[in-house]
């Protein structure tokens, strides 16, 4: 497949030449690469938005608990709280972002955006952003192909999976997707969208990937929220023409730059950090235990 673009400052260099909208040369990349029409486009955006809103639906109305049991409906149960940190619509962010992943880790139907593991971000965000703000599916349809143009960018400078660059390149990049879809149905301009993806890498940096028993669950869940948050305080840091000073590509160059640098415990192996603790090597243990003794179950 070819690239869409080898850098950010191509992509507004390209539009600002053009004197074409931010999410038209993805549109026209899907076209020319998938060979659909832009109604087909449209078609699978709106299914992949519906899906989102599924995701998030299910996680807060169904029950969440994962095989291993370390998920245990902690999207519905932040819904249900009756402390609010912030705000009621702080909490609905934080629910709907861990609801969307637990649906994920319960083996339901999500948007792998940019992948599974960081599942719960765009629908925590996307539809907290469409209910406060009133912002009709066709400005989030556009936003989703910046956000796709956004991941398309980064899977080439510092890649995207956890056993590539850690969690930051999985939450990471998510949270990028998702500060630049708020900044631009927010309003704001190419520098801004840029410059909240630019600040969401540099708050995301070197973040490691260290998966509980090697299961997409924890701390990976927990992660999509707090992600979810920082997408957030970027689009609202980068609307206020507030600069991350250090420009967009260099950001996600040194996310890459760190991403290479990590020792391989650090990535999906389940050898380090979190994955390390003496908790989690008995929750690791217990849940190989419990696989071997279905597996032998099965085969008598």
């Amino acid at each position: 497949m070819a690239v869409l673009f080898e850098s950010f400052s191509e992509w507004k260099e390209f539009c600002e030449r053009k004197k074409v909208a931010l999410h038209q040369p993805v549109l026209d990349y899907e076209v020319r690469e998938k060979e659909r029409t832009p109604e087909d486009i449209k078609a699978a955006l709106t299914q992949a938005f519906n899906v989102m809103k599924d995701a998030v639906k299910t996680g807060l109305n169904e029950d969440m608990t994962s095989r291993s049991g370390m998920i245990e409906n902690g999207g519905k149960k932040v819904f249900k709280s009756p402390i609010n940190v912030l705000s009621e619509e702080f909490k609905l962010l934080i629910s709907r972002a861990l609801a969307a992943k637990e649906v994920n880790s319960c083996m339901g139907k999500v948007v792998a955006a940019p992948t599974a593991g960081a599942s719960g971000i765009l629908p925590g965000v996307l539809v907290t952003l469409q209910e406060i703000h009133q912002i009709d599916d066709d400005k989030l349809h556009e936003a989703l192909l910046i956000s796709a143009g956004i991941a398309l960018i980064m899977e080439k400078k510092s890649g995207i999976a956890g056993a590539v660059g850690g969690c930051q390149a999985e939450t990471g990049t998510a949270a990028a997707m998702a500060a630049g879809a708020i900044t631009y149905c927010l309003g704001g301009n190419i520098d801004m969208i840029f410059n909240a993806v630019a600040i969401t890498a540099q708050c995301m940096l070197g973040l490691i990937c260290d998966p509980v028993a090697g299961l997409v669950e924890v701390p990976c869940v927990v992660r999509n929220a707090s992600a979810a948050a920082i997408a957030n305080s970027s689009a609202q840091i980068a609307l206020a023409n507030v600069s991350g000073v250090i420009p967009v590509d260099e950001c996600v160059d040194a996310m890459g730059e760190v991403g290479q640098s990590m020792e391989d415990r650090y990535k999906e192996t389940a050898l380090g950090g979190i994955a390390a603790t003496p908790t989690a090597k008995m929750i690791s243990k217990k849940v190989l235990i419990s696989d071997i003794d279905i597996i032998d179950s099965s085969e008598e």
